[in-house]
């Protein structure tokens, strides 16, 4: 049975909040028949883009591999522990780098803060159209920088797989029973330090 979104996977808000936010969450159940919609790829990158970012600097890059690519084996051979295992099913995995410095050498102090501001904003578009995204920081980044041959400037931060929703049934059974749990998170009100 494929995973469709049942009740425990919207989230519980304390007030509602746009549905595209709180029917998205980061499944490994991943459809390995069905091929990344180019278009749909391109306009969460074009999301990404977008995104607002220190002075404008805008200093993350992108990886972009699509599945059956010599690209997508090499960031799959570089994903760590049961990782390899499920996203090997995504239509494409994404390595979301950040500019530690501009190109005169300046630093960019909010290079990684841009860049998770540009991953955000692909999760939510690729979620409008249909697609599923789940990021992960189980990689290696020293292997990855030399397998795509990535100047020292960036630092690799993630890797995002993105496809269609899979079914759960065919993940290993301690992944199946991760992806089943309900989704949680802190009380709004142990997250809010001052609230004046």
């Amino acid at each position: 049975m494929s995973l469709t979104l049942a009740s425990d996977r919207i989230a519980e808000t304390s007030t509602p909040i746009h549905p595209v936010l709180t029917e998205r969450f980061s499944p490994r159940a991943f459809d390995a028949s069905e091929p990344i919609d180019e278009t749909k790829l391109t306009a969460a990158l074009e999301a990404a883009r977008w995104s607002p970012s220190a002075a404008n600097t805008q200093p993350w890059r992108f990886i972009v591999a699509r599945r059956g690519t010599p690209a997508f084996d090499a960031i799959i051979a570089n994903l760590m522990g049961f990782n390899q295992f499920w996203a090997v099913n995504a239509g494409a995995l994404v390595v979301g780098l950040a500019a530690r410095a501009a190109e005169d050498g300046q630093p960019l102090r909010w290079a990684q803060y841009d860049l998770g501001q540009a991953l955000a904003h692909f999760s939510v578009q690729a979620h409008s159209d249909g697609l599923h995204v789940h990021q992960m920081g189980g990689f290696d980044a020293d292997e990855l920088r030399g397998a795509f041959e990535v100047d020292e400037r960036f630092d690799l931060v993630s890797v995002t797989a993105v496809g269609v929703l899979g079914d759960v049934d065919d993940l290993p059974e301690n992944t199946r029973e991760r992806e089943r749990a309900p989704r949680t998170r802190l009380p709004l009100e142990e997250l809010l330090l001052v609230n004046a």
